[in-house]
């Protein structure tokens, strides 16, 4: 195999960096596109502060009280349980497409069960931490 010149590292290096440079472009661009956004809106928009856009403004309703207030955890620990079983819901439509290809049925369908099966222990330690108790 013949050792490669200059010129033929030269132009291979040019092609894969011209093949990243199309992204960085693309990055360039859409950064661009947000300033320029962002730019038009704060030139465009009336600035009239008065009072009562000042107001803290809180679902159409007056503030009272103070400003702290105790949110539980459960709120928090149920959306996440919800978002990963949301995310993990939606690998089971690539594979049902897979197991209906031919050649795949049996290694996918005990791939989905090993896969369901690590749900269902986090399931299960998480209910017998007593995680999905609401009270």
């Amino acid at each position: 195999m013949p050792e490669p010149t200059v010129s033929t590292v030269t132009v291979l290096a040019a092609d894969y960096f011209r093949s990243y440079s199309v992204v960085g472009l693309m990055a360039v661009l859409g950064v661009l596109f947000v300033a320029v956004a962002f730019g038009a809106g704060r030139l465009l928009r009336p600035v009239v502060p008065t009072p009562e856009k000042l107001l803290t403004y809180e679902c159409g309703v007056d503030p009272v009280g103070e400003g702290w207030a105790h949110t539980q955890v459960r709120y928090y620990v149920y959306a996440f349980l919800y978002v990963i079983f949301a995310v993990d819901s939606i690998f089971l439509f690539p594979w049902a497409t897979v197991f209906a290809a031919a050649g795949y049925g049996a290694t996918t369908l005990v791939e989905m069960f090993i896969f369901l099966g690590f749900l269902a222990v986090g399931l299960l330690y998480a209910y017998k931490k007593g995680v999905l108790e609401w009270t």
